[in-house]
């Protein structure tokens, strides 16, 4: 990646990873203090003498003078704050200020929001790596001398722009500290010390109800904010938005897989599913229940990057990474810049904001649905979507076999659980049928093969024929084959397709 420095990076070694368990750890909570918000749409509260200083030599930059313009009569804007997620670690061209020893925000020109669609004369990227809420909030703590509180960073732009969207990514480097969580992963893997599903498992739902109050009292500040800015709340859009998981177990479908440590995805194979079922969706829920009551607009992503996870095909994550050659003695910056979202990662955030901003929407979620590459924004939370589809004659759910998403699992009758291999979503713009583990698999007929007895199986999603089923009343028919229905037979055995006869083993509710 673009630095200012020639020195040569290696790539993942076992030598560095005595390194790698102070690469991404938090820093200590401070108690923000405590500021009524005025009346929306009011007059404009006076800056601090500090503050006042920075905003006029902003102004004088942008326009020329240093004062404060009416709304109508300022350059538009977007801006984006919070932690590494979206300040552009991991995806290089750093911002050569904020990539030194005294300054490791990691901002990069190629970050989401200076990439999206949404009409603006100016873009700012306060977010810093390594930020947690007390970095943002009123009254907060700077991350480094040179560096304001980026709620600080929001009242200045939002007096000299006319500010359309402020994006708030933040909650990771909080309560849950999930940089360091997914580093111990990996160290654990490396030196063969077991999973660490067990040792962060049980608390984890602990660790993300700590985080949401201080996400929501966050989104309450940059509202503040706003408003002693002149803002009325509808003259804005504020957006939450959550985190992908940037890993998963199904990288041995990838006919390119290089292996684990090549290709960055050290760790074991349960911990990468833990993650991507359990870890990701967990935190997810918490992030949309802070943003419904904070009254944030709410941008679900947790499965905008499966099927591009680290060892997939085109991801769209940085995998492990050690910067060795800048960073010696090696230091909690060495691996850094390790599971984040690369260039493409954050083309498909700017790709999901643009449609959001132009949806009207308060909730949405995003993913590429038949792996195309491009990113599909729907209403709504995933959590709300996904349904267990339960046979009549059976009691069965659809279930995919084992628990596993690997191509070829059998798709099956067996007991209701509520586990997410019983969770389907039926997509019916393309007729795609998905299965909760991942948006990246779906229903498929191997082979296309529409004969009575095909045993219906997972697949990479593709949007092919074989994988388009409609929904006729409460059957399940392949769209190539209308006369064919999903049929249980008994109790634990494979989906197979059957002449429809209207009876309940082909009946789903």
């Amino acid at each position: 990646m673009a630095r200012a420095r020639t020195k040569p990076r290696l790539r993942s070694t076992f030598a560095a990873i005595a390194a790698i368990a102070a690469a991404l750890g938090g820093v200590t909570a401070i108690t923000p203090m405590a500021q009524a918000a005025p009346a929306a749409g009011g007059s404009i509260t006076p800056l601090s003498p500090e503050l006042e200083a920075v905003r006029a030599a902003e102004a004088t930059k942008i326009y020329g003078d240093p004062a404060i313009r009416p709304l109508n009569e300022r350059k538009t804007g977007l801006i984006s704050l919070g932690d590494s997620e979206i300040s552009g670690e991991g995806v290089g061209n750093y911002d050569p200020a904020t990539n030194t020893s005294a300054n490791q925000c990691h901002r990069s020109p190629d970050s989401a929001i200076h990439r999206t669609g949404i009409p603006a004369d100016l873009t700012f990227n306060v977010a810093c790596s390594g930020g947690y809420t007390g970095n943002i909030r009123i009254g907060g703590s700077k991350q480094y001398a040179d560096e304001l509180v980026q709620s600080d960073s929001l009242a200045v732009k939002a007096r000299n722009t006319k500010i359309k969207m402020v994006l708030l990514v933040a909650g990771a480097n909080d309560d849950l500290q999930f940089g360091p969580v997914m580093t111990d992963c990996v160290t654990r893997w490396v030196l063969s010390q077991g999973t660490c599903e067990p040792k962060y498992g049980p608390g984890w739902q602990a660790r993300v109800d700590g985080l949401k109050p201080k996400v929501e009292a966050t989104v309450a500040d940059l509202k503040t904010v706003m408003r002693e800015a002149g803002y009325a709340d509808s003259d804005y859009k504020l957006v939450v938005m959550g985190y992908p998981s940037p890993i998963g177990p199904d990288f041995n479908d990838n006919p390119d897989f290089p292996g684990k440590l090549p290709g960055g995805c050290a760790g074991y194979d349960s911990d990468a599913a833990w993650g991507r079922n359990y870890a990701v969706p967990t935190f997810e829920k918490g992030m949309r229940e802070a943003a419904r009551a904070s009254g944030a607009l709410y941008l679900d992503n947790s499965r905008l990057f499966q099927g591009h996870e680290v060892c997939m095909e085109d991801t769209w994550a940085r995998g492990l990474y050690l910067d060795l050659g800048d960073h010696f003695p090696w230091d909690e910056n060495t691996a850094r810049q390790s599971f984040h979202p690369n260039y493409r990662g954050h083309g498909a955030f700017a790709s999901c904001l643009t449609q959001l901003y132009d949806s009207g929407l308060r909730e949405a979620s995003c993913a590429d649905p038949a792996s195309t590459g491009t990113p599909v924004l729907q209403a709504g939370a995933w959590d709300d979507l996904y349904k267990p589809l339960r046979n009549e004659a059976t009691g069965n759910c659809l279930d995919d076999f084992g628990g596993s998403s690997a191509n070829d699992t059998k798709v099956v009758g067996w007991d209701c659980h509520g586990g997410r291999n019983q969770g389907w979503w039926y997509d019916p713009a393309r007729g795609a049928v998905h299965t909760e583990l991942t948006q990246d698999r779906c229903l498929d007929v191997p082979g296309a093969n529409y004969g009575a007895g095909t045993g219906l199986i997972l697949w990479n999603c593709h949007g092919g024929a074989n994988q388009k089923f409609v929904r006729d009343g409460a059957t399940l028919r392949p769209a190539a084959a209308t006369g064919m229905c999903l049929t249980v037979a008994a109790a634990h055995e494979q989906v197979r397709l059957q002449p429809c006869n209207g009876s309940a083993n082909q009946r789903f509710a």
